[in-house]
C-alpha cells in the first residue's frame, strides 16, 4: 500500500470479508485473531483482485514496512526531514541500518539509498508539475543541500534537469507501487 487510497482501498476489502481490523497503516494491517484458511484464502484473492499482495514472509513484510516508511515520509509528511533515513529506519524499526540494508538489496536488487533517490524524484516531479515551488523551495523541502545537488541527481535518474523536465509537454510519473 502505497498511499491513503490504498489504505482505503484494503480497509474496504477487510470490511467486505468480515474481517475485523485494529489499525490499517501504509504496508501493514494488525487483526485481532489468526486468520482460518478460508479466511486467508479468501483474502489473498480479494488483494490480487486490487493489485495488492497478502505477505506473510517476515522478511518481505519488513521491506514493505521499509518502503511504507519511505513513502510515507517523501510523499505524504508535510514536515521537514530532520534525520536522516537510516537513522529513521533503526528507530521505526528496532534493527540496525546494516541488517535493513542487506535484506532489502538481497530481496529487491537495489539499495535503499537507491529507493530513496527514485522516491525523491518522483515527489519532485510531481511538486514540478504542480508550479507551486521554485527549485530552491523544492529543494530545501525535499532535504537537499542546494539546487545543484537536487539538479544532479534529478538528471542522474531521469536524464533531464528539472528545467528541462518542466519544459515537457509530455511531463510523465512512475506510479509508486511500480518503484
Amino acid at each position: 500500500m502505497v498511499c491513503p487510497r490504498c489504505v482505503k482501498a484494503v480497509r474496504d476489502i477487510f470490511s467486505n470479508l468480515s474481517i475485523p481490523t485494529l489499525s490499517i497503516e501504509l504496508g501493514e494491517v494488525e487483526i485481532n485473531h489468526e486468520l482460518t484458511e478460508d479466511e486467508r484464502l479468501k483474502l489473498s484473492e480479494k488483494l490480487k483482485e486490487e493489485g495488492f499482495e497478502l505477505l506473510e514472509d517476515s522478511r518481505k513484510q519488513l521491506i514493505t514496512k521499509i518502503k511504507g516508511i519511505i513513502i510515507q515520509h517523501i510523499h505524504h509528511s508535510e514536515e521537514e526531514m530532520k534525520e536522516n533515513f537510516s537513522s529513521l529506519l533503526e528507530k521505526e524499526l528496532g534493527k540496525e541500518y546494516s541488517y535493513l540494508s542487506h535484506l532489502f538489496s538481497s530481496l529487491e536488487e537495489t539499495t535503499i539509498e537507491k529507493y530513496i533517490i527514485t522516491q525523491k524524484v518522483e515527489r519532485i516531479k510531481e511538486l514540478i508539475m504542480y508550479g507551486e515551488l521554485s527549485m530552491s523551495e523544492i529543494a530545501y523541502q525535499m532535504g537537499y543541500s542546494s539546487v545543484q545537488y537536487l539538479s544532479g541527481q534529478f538528471k542522474k535518474v531521469t536524464g533531464l534537469t528539472p528545467t528541462a523536465f518542466k519544459k515537457q509537454s509530455n511531463q510523465t510519473r512512475n506510479s509508486l507501487d511500480s518503484l
